[in-house]
């Protein structure tokens, strides 16, 4: 079952698992737009489940096409590490469906990263997305098998946490990266400097002052400070009690809050910026820079991300561009220039790095991506519901 709802999920630009999860994702969006679904070789029992499903929608009834698999495919070993990332992936997922051996973490890799799997794809790239999502205790020799078949890709894997999971928010404050939990916890990475900051709210997003105040955005879209807190800060808060807020940044003493029209809203030591960025919700936002008003990077309902520099002539500049909402952004500042990185509802995750003839490096690591992060020392950090994963790029 689980083979083909990652298969229909993926065409039909959500991420899902089950035709539940599936449902729930379709009516948080809109409905699906896609005529067909090109399913061949689904159990038909499954099938049935997913038309069930489909068929709530009304409006855009969708056809799902279950024509037969073009030629044989060769018999999978789950032990395998090579088999399994050459082989086809209905039958990988069927054969881990059925039976409880880990298979050195094998199978609780792909039952996790599935979605992002069953895509057409090289080995290789199939072996780093299990390398990322390979859980604690994984047989050495598993993972040195996926690491060989991966060493053509453009990431390597530094680490993959499960304690701090399920990831709401992250983002990245005096070299420390912060990561908040569906809990309400805000964890500080750094084994130099561990911090843990229990704020019992439901986090939308989580931002950082030069002062150490902690600025979250709670699920109804209010501030919460946590540390000494300023003018500045009461304001903002002030702002959005009748007002709330869709997303939250900060940088260089100023706060960035996007809001459900479209536009975000820079308060800072020089005043109040405002621009009019995205058709619909602003639903991601990032800053950067030691200077105020620092760069602004925004994403929106409307699949775009945009950056801005307050202050300019020029408005906002278009990153990046796709026909998914935007889930999340974040920008750090290099020495060649910012860097941005972005992700979208249906579970890329894209970086731009500065430099002409540089192309976008991406990644999917099969769970929704709820958060991403760019790390001082170049890495990148992704943020799902079961993991935190490190990437880098080489």
């Amino acid at each position: 079952m689980r083979g083909t709802v990652w298969a229909a999920a993926n065409q039909l630009g959500v991420v899902a698992g089950t035709p539940a999860e599936l449902r729930s994702a379709l009516l948080s969006g809109a409905p699906p737009r896609r005529a067909r679904l090109v399913l061949p070789g689904a159990d038909p029992a499954a099938v049935a489940e997913l038309a069930a499903v489909l068929g709530e929608f009304g409006r855009s009834p969708v056809r799902i096409d279950t024509a037969p698999d073009a030629g044989e495919a060769g018999a999978v070993d789950p032990a395998d590490a090579a088999s399994v990332c050459a082989g086809d992936p209905q039958r990988v997922t069927a054969a881990y469906e059925s039976g409880d051996d880990d298979h050195g973490g094998l199978r609780t890799a792909w039952l996790r990263a599935g979605q992002a799997l069953v895509r057409e794809q090289a080995p290789g790239a199939r072996a780093l997305v299990l390398l990322a999502a390979l859980p604690p205790g994984t047989h050495p020799g598993t993972r040195a098998a996926l690491a060989r078949l991966a060493e053509a890709e453009p990431w390597t894997v530094d680490a993959v946490r499960e304690d701090v999971a399920p990831v709401v928010a992250a983002t990245v404050h005096a070299g420390r990266l912060l990561v908040a939990d569906r809990g309400g916890t805000v964890h500080g990475l750094d084994a130099a400097r561990p911090v843990t900051v229990a704020t019992g709210a439901r986090i939308r997003a989580v931002a950082a002052m030069p002062d150490t105040t902690l600025l979250l955005l709670d699920e109804r879209g209010r501030l919460r400070a946590h540390g000494p807190g300023s003018a500045l800060t009461e304001a903002v808060a002030s702002t959005l009690a009748a007002h709330p807020g869709t997303a939250l940044a900060a940088a260089a003493g100023a706060v960035a809050v996007g809001d459900r029209a479209g536009s975000v809203h820079l308060f800072g030591p020089a005043g109040l910026h405002q621009e009019a960025s995205h058709r619909g919700r602003v639903t991601a936002l990032a800053a950067a820079g030691r200077e105020e008003p620092p760069l602004v990077v925004s994403g929106g309902a409307d699949g775009a991300v945009r950056r801005w520099r307050p202050g300019r002539r020029r408005g906002p500049r278009t990153v990046a561009e796709r026909p998914h909402p935007v889930v999340a952004v974040h920008t750090a500042d290099t020495p060649g220039g910012p860097a941005v990185a972005m992700a979208w509802a249906d579970g890329l995750v894209r970086l731009h790095r500065p430099g002409r003839g540089r192309p976008p490096l991406s990644f999917r690591p099969g769970p929704a991506v709820r958060a991403v992060a760019l790390t001082p020392d170049g890495a990148l950090a992704v943020g799902t519901d079961e993991t935190l994963v490190v990437l880098r790029p080489r």
